[in-house]
């Protein structure tokens, strides 16, 4: 399992950088579409894992309105005078209170699951909610890019993944030498606090380094922001545990090999992200 987790990362990375730092912004959110309508179609089983009608109008509803925001709000758009589109700034407020929530619904489980497991507008609404903030926190911090630092957007973008790949690795190995007490049992038996403390101080690395390429930050602002972002990315990932447990669902699905599905492999991000922008608009621009 640990080897192909491996493989799949070692031919993964590599489009991901290319994705951040090669792509203008404007084709960027073109193909993002792309991986967000695999998400969608994976969180369409959880909707209902038996029937392809709703998963596949769940897939198109999202298509549609990641279309209408490429079309309505186009890239050259997205900032004004540091200031972000109202649009964009209103979905990512949106995200990050339903992250809020979504963080009490993770540790009221499974009392929380009696109000939405049977409905499937509950869990299509969560499935937007989830999706569609990520998608525009994650052009909008691309579009940060200036014509004298072309890629800084694309740096922002790859600082959130570095906190929650480092976070997620972390709590993986220390979860397997270390993991005895269980972070929340009835959401992901796995899940232990020694994990989420390996992830923790993994983070704090991502933090160090930060200090070491840009001496000029703040250093308790830095450690507070990874930290917290960290914290939430776990918020992220338990989340998705939590809905695939009531779906019965092991792996969102199988487009990567040793990570499950697309989902799965962007759970944590679709929580850090939208609150890592908010952050980064009120605190540093």
């Amino acid at each position: 399992m640990l080897k192909q987790r491996i493989i799949t990362a070692i031919w993964l990375i590599p489009l991901v950088f290319g994705a951040i730092f090669g792509l203008s912004t404007e084709f960027f959110s073109w193909i993002l579409i792309g991986v967000f309508l695999i998400a969608a179609k994976e969180w369409g089983q959880i909707i209902d894992k038996s029937c392809q009608m709703t998963q596949w109008s769940f897939t198109i509803t999202i298509g549609i309105l990641l279309v209408a925001l490429n079309v309505f709000v186009p890239s050259d758009e997205l900032w004004f005078k540091e200031k972000l589109h109202p649009v964009y700034l209103s979905i990512i407020l949106i995200g990050t209170m339903w992250w809020f929530f979504s963080f009490l619904l993770v540790i009221s489980f499974p009392k929380s699951a009696k109000l939405w497991q049977k409905s499937h507008m509950f869990k299509s609404m969560f499935g937007q909610l989830t999706l569609i903030p990520c998608f525009t926190a994650l052009v909008a911090l691309k579009g940060l890019s200036s014509g004298s630092d072309p890629y800084y957007g694309g740096s922002l973008v790859f600082l959130v993944m570095l906190v929650v790949w480092a976070t997620d690795s972390g709590a993986y190995f220390a979860g397997k030498a270390l993991g005895r007490t269980k972070l929340m049992p009835n959401v992901s038996p796995a899940k232990t606090l020694e994990g989420l403390a390996g992830g923790l101080v993994m983070s704090m690395v991502v933090a160090f380094g930060i200090m070491q390429v840009s001496p000029q930050q703040e250093l308790g602002l830095v450690v507070c922001v990874t930290l917290f972002i960290a914290l939430v990315s776990a918020v992220g990932d338990l989340s998705e545990s939590m809905f695939k447990r009531v779906a019965q669902i092991k792996d969102s699905g199988k487009a990567l090999p040793g990570h499950g599905g697309v989902l799965d492999r962007i759970d944590s991000l679709t929580a850090a992200l939208p609150v890592f922008t908010l952050i980064y608009i009120v605190f540093w621009m």
